[in-house]
């Protein structure tokens, strides 16, 4: 037989290679995202047909962020940021819109004004839907990226937050 000669390894015998990607996945979930913080429109408001609706969340870590948090493990340790990129609205009325920000909140000043940068108009009620009301969902997407170990990457996640909303038509009494 051959005889051996120095031998050496980087990985100690019997340890396990961390995957930083892994420990980003870890620290997100430390972040406890959520979906979206729906302001507007509002479970209590009663919206009219072809009234200019504004679609606003409200801004926090953990519903918009950016957000950020670590995780370790075997001697690696890795650094996430999340924040939202995009929030896709479903309208329930089988509309669809995707905003690239939190939109504008509204101020009664604006009276019949279009939001700006994230809005709807209803062409029909929602008395025809269950319990009268239209179920509005607001899908946000997170971007993460992370860097650790002499690495970085990038992956999204994504939230749902829902409100039921009313919507009906003025009569005019004659």
């Amino acid at each position: 037989m051959g005889s051996v000669g120095p031998f050496w390894s980087a990985k100690a015998p019997g340890t396990q290679t961390v995957d930083p990607e892994v420990l980003a996945r870890q620290a997100v979930d430390r972040m406890r995202l959520s979906g979206p913080d729906i302001q507007s429109p509002r479970a209590d408001g009663t919206y009219v047909v072809g009234m200019p609706m504004w679609l606003h969340v409200g801004q926090s870590p953990t519903t918009f962020g950016p957000n950020s948090a670590t995780a370790a493990a075997g001697g690696v340790q890795v650094t996430a940021t999340a924040k939202v990129t995009e929030i896709k609205w479903s309208m329930g009325d089988g509309s669809a819109i995707t905003c690239r920000g939190p939109g504008a909140a509204y101020k009664p000043a604006y009276g019949k004004q279009a939001s700006p940068d994230c809005g709807h108009r209803y062409r029909r009620t929602s008395a025809g839907q269950d319990g009268k009301k239209f179920t509005v969902a607001a899908t946000s997407t997170w971007q993460v990226d992370w860097n650790g170990a002499g690495q970085q990457g990038q992956f999204t996640e994504v939230r749902t937050a829902q409100v039921r909303v009313s919507v009906g038509e003025l009569q005019a009494l004659g």
